[in-house]
């Protein structure tokens, strides 16, 4: 009976459908990479949103005084500083290293996408506030002041979008491991908002830093703190852009201003 070559053939045939297809484990690394990225992404937007609307009064930190202003401090301060740093030659060495395998460079774009989430979401659920509130808006000024946060956060959305959702959601990554393809990453923005601002993404992010219908001091630290990263670290990313697309990003960079939109429009193309 153990010799019955009929039972063996169905041994083997069952051995194979049991078998994880070829690509299997690839597969389920970017899927779930992917699935984890885009939670997290989604949880610190609305983490943002929710937590500048009120004016950064309404989170859940509970660091004791003095220290609760120092821990603030360190919040702000590590979301542009390795936002930054992860975005050099050494930092992208550190990314393609930080999954193991092979596929860790495919996935550096997540991965940095991951990272990013993570900083923003401990640094709007993780702040203590200071339990002063200056102002708060009410009756026609409330209407008024959430539509202009939401028009900012349109504005943020639609510059995104602009840029590339796949980069900067960070779905650019594991699509391209799922697909097993090249990274390819989107040329230079000229298109949408990119037409009237070369920064519109940190503009439209530092308008959402004013626009709120709550203010206290930890916002103003907040607000002023980040609008002045987003006129600053932009320059960064402009160098890197300089020696990318060269003459083409000289012309651009000629034509269209840097912050703010000039009355009559000029064209890169």
């Amino acid at each position: 009976m153990w010799h019955d070559p009929r039972l063996a053939g169905l041994l083997r045939l069952a051995v194979a459908a049991l078998r994880p297809p070829p690509g299997a484990g690839r597969i389920a690394l970017a899927l779930g990479i992917g699935l984890i990225t885009h939670l997290v992404f989604v949880a610190a937007v609305l983490a943002m949103i929710v937590a500048m609307f009120f004016g950064m009064s309404e989170s859940l930190g509970t660091v004791s005084q003095p220290w609760a202003w120092a821990a603030n401090l360190a919040l702000i301060v590590q979301f542009p500083l390795a936002h930054s740093l992860l975005l050099t030659g050494r930092g992208g060495k550190l990314l393609a290293r930080l999954v193991p395998g092979p596929h860790g460079a495919t996935l550096a774009t997540t991965t940095y996408a991951l990272i990013a989430s993570l900083q923003l979401l401990a640094l709007f659920a993780l702040w203590t506030p200071s339990g002063v509130i200056w102002w708060r808006a009410e009756g026609g000024a409330l209407i008024a002041i959430c539509l202009a946060y939401a028009a900012a956060w349109i504005l943020l959305l639609k510059a995104s979008f602009d840029a590339g959702a796949e980069v900067q959601s960070g779905a650019l990554g594991w699509m391209s491991l799922m697909g097993r393809v090249p990274v390819r990453f989107p040329d230079m923005p000229t298109q949408g908002l990119f037409r009237y601002l070369r920064q519109p993404i940190y503009v439209a992010f530092a308008l959402t830093l004013w626009t709120v219908p709550v203010w206290t001091p930890d916002q103003l630290l907040l607000a002023t703190s980040y609008t002045a990263y987003c006129l600053l670290a932009p320059r960064l990313k402009e160098r890197r852009f300089a020696k990318r697309y060269g003459a083409r990003f000289a012309t651009y960079q000629k034509h269209v201003p840097y912050a703010l939109p000039r009355i009559t429009r000029h064209d890169p193309q």
